[in-house]
């Protein structure tokens, strides 16, 4: 069982902007988390396996293997398949979020997003 403790807590951050990274993994850290950033899915999914991330936010426009080809894999992994991932984009549409929803991403956020969305996101998902 976790506790309410954030220090437990491990983060993903996939993106290929290092902006968006350097953000998150601040704003994250500053509350307290421990937190692995990845630029893509492909070493996301190398880091997934050595690190056991709780939550996962992942980019959807990124270069090789987007955000929705990333979180299918992952969803679709036995051992990964309970990990909640948290879908990020600069587009707010409909589409995108049902397609984010089809591949089983648990949460939509719309970029620039809030050191709140996160936080709440994270208190959400990761109980």
């Amino acid at each position: 069982m976790q506790e309410d403790n954030p220090k437990n807590l491990k983060v993903m951050v996939i993106d290929d902007s290092k902006t968006i990274r350097r953000t998150a993994e601040t704003l994250l850290q500053r509350e307290g988390y421990e937190v692995v950033t990845a630029v893509d899915g492909f070493e996301a999914l190398s880091k997934i396996a050595e690190t056991n991330p709780d939550i996962v936010f992942v980019d959807i426009m990124m270069p090789r293997l987007d955000g929705y080809q990333t979180c299918a894999l992952i969803k679709n992994s036995q051992q990964y398949q309970n990990i909640p991932i948290i879908m990020l984009s600069s587009k707010d549409s409909l589409f995108d979020q049902a397609k984010g929803r089809i591949v089983g991403s648990d949460q939509y956020l719309t970029k620039p997003f809030s050191k709140d969305e996160l936080i709440d996101a994270i208190r959400t998902h990761v109980a």
